[in-house]
């Protein structure tokens, strides 16, 4: 078989999977509801959001979940971008280079496409750990990069 034969026979092994993405909240949500730009944000200065968030991995939407702002309890949906998304900079700058968290942002909606519902949280004295450094980066004046 030449080099381009076997190139064209490659492509029908292409992968049927899409790309699972996450968004980690306190949002109570539906399946086929729609995540957008508009509302207040759950994290940094809690404006009038100008992104949305998703991420490909289930350990930084547990971290969203997590420390989300509000009372409702923390939820995991698969979702499905609509528009194009991109890095989120406050976790792909030069302390995360390569975006490890795979985590992004839009101003395009994500349609909710299901719910993880077994997940395991971190342990509390972690996620106040990390409560207590975002607060401290407020004070600090720190604001997010998604804020702006």
């Amino acid at each position: 078989m030449t080099p381009e034969q076997n190139k064209d026979e490659n492509k029908s092994f292409q992968t049927p999977f899409a790309q699972t993405y996450f968004h980690g909240t306190k949002a109570d949500l539906e399946i086929g509801d729609i995540i957008e730009v508009g509302f207040n944000s759950n994290f940094g200065q809690r404006k009038n959001a100008k992104y949305i968030f998703l991420t490909a991995t289930l350990d930084a939407a547990i971290w969203g979940a997590e420390l989300a702002v509000g009372t409702g309890r923390e939820r995991i949906y698969l979702v499905e971008p609509t528009g194009e998304i991109e890095d989120d900079p406050d976790l792909t700058d030069k302390k995360f280079p390569g975006n490890p968290t795979k985590s992004y942002r839009s101003i395009h909606p994500f349609k909710v496409v299901g719910e993880v519902t077994i997940w395991q949280g971190h342990p509390s004295e972690q996620v106040k750990a990390m409560k207590d450094a975002l607060e401290r980066l407020k004070e600090q004046g720190v604001n997010s990069l998604n804020d702006e």
